[in-house]
């Protein structure tokens, strides 16, 4: 799927992250979500790396990225840890600023990211998220039906690691087969990476991904929206219309809290819109994402 990329492993401080890397042009670095890996991205990537240099990685604890042992209050795993991985990443690649696009908990960390590292972030895309604090501080009852999993997964080591391994590959169609979509969006290729990398590593770290947000992550968001921190640079807003958020959240009245210069773009698809409409979300980033020269930082 990423035939014409070069695969590699980058140490960074706190981990080991699979990277695959491909295309000539201005950096673009691409962040998947749970409980995918970089492949969410491949029916996208190689029209990108067409005039981007296109980084696609698997987060720490997801795909082929090393799954460091959790607990303690969890920081591990939180998106600040996360964030500082894909900084390293980049820098050992020779990119000291470029752009972002984040799907799910890519998102949240690419969030962190622009907020940690401001200097480093040129423009930012995220898919189908609100911000982590208002989602957790209004929780609606459809939401928390349809997501369940934020609060089963966030439970004390071990429960759900134990619940959750009884079955792993039930567990992981079940997980993507989303409400009104179905299993559609996902070629067999594709799947069988999820299948693969879906490992009891993997849903503990998982875990401890949740256990972070419900903690350290939550309290990081509140301290920086009380001071008035917010996104620097430009944002693209994506969310389905036929996804959770869509029917649910309200990601324009909560990202304005967050930053200025927004662009807002819903989809007519669910919450993997990289693999169910993958046209739409070329379209949004060719207009979104600058080809040319990315700018330093002001």
């Amino acid at each position: 799927m990423f035939d014409d990329f070069t695969t590699t492993d980058i140490a960074t401080s706190g981990a080991v992250i699979r990277t695959v890397h491909g295309g000539a042009g201005p950096p673009l670095l691409l962040l998947h979500g749970n409980p995918l890996t970089h492949v969410m991205w491949h029916k996208v990537a190689p029209a990108l790396a067409e005039k981007f240099t296109v980084i696609a990685t698997d987060l720490r604890g997801y795909g082929d990225s090393s799954k460091p042992v959790g607990g303690g209050d969890h920081s591990d795993y939180s998106f600040r840890a996360m964030a500082q991985d894909q900084v390293e990443v980049m820098a050992a690649l020779g990119h000291e600023r470029f752009q972002v696009a984040g799907h799910d908990r890519g998102g949240r960390v690419a969030h962190r990211m622009a907020l940690d590292h401001p200097e480093r972030v040129a423009r930012l895309a995220v898919l189908d998220i609100i911000p982590t604090y208002q989602l957790l501080s209004h929780v609606t009852k459809g939401w928390a039906e349809e997501s369940y999993h934020w609060f089963f997964m966030a439970q004390p080591f071990d429960f759900p690691e134990h619940f959750l391994g009884l079955d792993l590959a039930y567990y992981i169609r079940r997980k993507l087969d989303k409400k009104g979509v179905g299993l559609g969006p996902f070629t067999a290729d594709a799947m069988a990476e999820y299948v693969r990398c879906c490992t009891p590593e993997n849903i503990h770290a998982v875990c401890e991904d949740y256990r972070a947000t419900l903690g350290v992550d939550f309290e990081m968001d509140g301290a920086d929206l009380a001071a008035g921190r917010r996104i620097a640079c430009p944002l693209l807003v994506i969310w389905g219309e036929n996804s959770h958020v869509g029917r649910h959240l309200d990601p324009r009245g909560t990202w304005t809290a967050w930053a200025d210069d927004i662009t807002f773009k819903p989809f007519p698809s669910g919450h993997y819109p990289a693999e169910q409409d993958p046209d739409l979300t070329l379209a949004a980033f060719f207009a979104f994402f600058d080809a040319g020269r990315i700018a330093a930082a002001v």
